[in-house]
């Protein structure tokens, strides 16, 4: 039994008047036979009411050198020494009082809710039967009582003592619930649930008292009672989010997707319901590969709008529109989540990755620089700075970095070999053509099966036009175990293309263009090849095509204003 109840009722005993310190019998005073004594307590009390606390307990100190037999000053300390924060010092004082007037109910009250509040709760019962004896009628006293009796275990003297408080002011629907609680303790379930069955007629739209039917009947397995609980729980408390999701769950367990999903928007609508368990489920229903409908968006955006300072909601957001393939939606809801929470790697990792699927070397640059602030010791993120760098041709700033990041892979081989790879970009584009192919070459024996990194040295490769014979081993490697990627069958032309056999390369960039039909770079070599095959008409189109896509290609727009070939810069 929580303490809550005990506060509840000494709230109620503000409304329903029981005035118990007038009952209760006043602290006995003091024979005037000596004037010292009589000036130092009447002057500790002065002070005290002043609120000058620690000079009114040097007073009173003065009075027990003289006497030690005054309950009154000891009473007075007690108050005082509360008011200090000295808790033990307070209840020796009390214990003191109450040792010298064993009567004074002033001071069984003391006890009776100090030892309470300390745990001592067998002591509790002795000071609260006392005070009952005294005054039965006094609410708050049987109420206080009863939580004792509760605390210290004794279930049907609690229930007896609550019983007696109802006499006096009613039936109300906590003390119905504490009652309730009490007969399950003692395993008499018919007269709990009739406790609360009674009470349901007096108040039969009370929240609490219809929640507390609805877990009884749930813990007994009587699921038809529960539900019509549950429906008269809603009714009562519509902002109740935790039974709207029970509801949803059972809807949702008789295959009734629509009253699933009303329930579930309910649920989402309140605030009763956090936002960690709102997330839990959209996870869960993300997890489960679910088709992500109408119904679930609108679940997804409530989150957004009752949220909309935190990252779990934008992350959650991101992860939906990605599974309905709306990758630039995603990537905008990732970045408003780390708006609002930048220590989040996994959403980082995801916005870097889709920065560099999508070519956006821009922001894949910026955003990585940000990222390694946060997580300096991951080396995939030093790799994609250096990726990016290489692609602005910031090729010094790449050697700075993949530099750093090469020192903080531990056991990754892959890792390894691509930022070994990114460093012979960087060499390639400084024009350090034998240290590239060095590290190309390393990379490669780092890892043998790699074909990304032989496709990417066969390129470099035939850009600079060298090592043709080494560029097309490298390639051929590559399309075996790639052979439907676009990518590689461009390289495979661009090597064709270099060693002059036009026509091989045409059907190369076909074959990687009918598989990426939006890379500007195959369009670019489209149009070079049907050049050096005296189609100009066809290459002008394919170099317009490329432009559209890429306008920042200065070689580009050289070929198209003078429609001849130029071998890329």
């Amino acid at each position: 039994m929580t303490k809550n109840y005990f506060y509840i009722a000494l709230l109620a005993f503000l409304f329903f008047s029981c005035k118990t310190e007038k009952n209760a019998t006043e602290p006995k005073g003091i024979h005037p036979k000596d004037y010292p004594y009589i000036e130092s307590f009447h002057k500790g009390l002065r002070l005290k009411a002043s609120g000058r606390v620690n000079e009114a307990v040097a007073e009173l100190e003065k009075c027990l050198n003289i006497r030690q037999d005054d309950d009154a000053v000891y009473y007075a300390l007690s108050k005082l020494e509360l008011l200090r924060g000295n808790d033990l010092i307070s209840s020796n004082y009390i214990q003191k009082a109450a040792s010298i007037d064993p009567d004074n109910t002033w001071y069984i009250q003391e006890l009776a809710y100090m030892y309470f509040e300390t745990k001592a709760f067998e002591k509790s019962v002795e000071n609260f039967e006392k005070l009952v004896k005294i005054e039965p009628r006094n609410v708050d006293w049987l109420y206080g009582y009863a939580e004792a009796l509760v605390q210290a275990g004794q279930a049907s003297k609690a229930i007896a003592a609550l019983n007696k408080t109802e006499e006096q002011i009613g039936t109300y629907p906590d003390i119905s619930i504490q009652k309730h609680r009490l007969y399950l303790s003692l395993n008499k379930k018919t007269e709990a649930e009739k406790e609360l069955l009674v009470a349901k007629e007096k108040f039969p739209k009370d929240p609490m008292l219809i929640a507390t039917l609805v877990d009884f009947y749930f813990q007994n397995k009587q699921k038809d009672k529960a539900v019509t609980m549950l429906k008269e729980l809603v009714a009562a408390d519509p902002s109740n989010g935790r039974a709207h999701l029970t509801l949803a769950d059972i809807y949702q367990q008789e295959g009734n997707q629509e009253k699933t999903y009303e329930e579930l928007k309910l649920a989402f609508e309140s605030d009763d319901v956090s936002i960690d368990t709102k997330m839990k489920i959209l996870i869960n229903i993300h997890e489960a590969s679910y088709k992500i409908d109408d119904d679930l968006m609108d679940l997804v955006n409530i989150v957004v709008t009752q949220y909309p300072e935190e990252a779990k909601a934008h992350s959650i957001h991101g992860d939906y529109l990605l599974r309905l393939g709306d990758d630039k939606g995603a990537l905008k809801a990732y970045k408003n989540a780390l708006d609002f929470d930048k220590t989040q790697y996994p959403i980082w990792n995801q916005v870097l990755i889709m920065e560099y699927q999508n070519n956006d070397f821009n922001a894949l640059y910026k955003d990585s620089k940000v990222c390694l602030e946060y997580f300096p010791s991951i080396p995939t993120i030093y790799l994609l700075n250096g990726i990016s760098s290489n692609q602005l041709k910031k090729y010094n700033e790449a050697l700075d970095v993949l530099s750093l990041g090469k020192e903080l892979v531990v056991n990754d081989k892959p890792i390894e070999a691509e930022i070994i790879g990114q460093l012979a970009e960087a060499n390639f584009g400084l024009n350090e053509i034998s240290t590239g192919k060095k590290q190309y070459a390393d990379a490669i024996k780092l890892v043998p099966g790699s074909s990304l990194l032989k496709n990417n040295f066969a390129y470099r490769l035939a850009v600079k036009n060298i090592d043709l014979e080494l560029a097309e081993s490298m390639i051929k490697q590559a399309l075996l175990a790639g052979p439907e990627q676009a990518q590689y069958n461009d390289t495979y032309g661009l090597v064709l293309f270099r060693m002059g056999k036009y026509k091989d390369a045409l059907e190369l960039f076909t074959k990687a263009h009918g598989l990426n039909a939006t890379d500007a770079i195959i369009m670019e070599h489209l149009g070079d090849v049907n050049f050096k095959l005296k189609n100009s008409v066809e290459a002008l189109k394919w170099w317009e095509m490329a432009f559209e896509r890429n306008n920042l290609n200065m070689n580009l727009k050289q070929k198209i204003e003078d429609k001849r070939y130029y071998d890329e810069k």
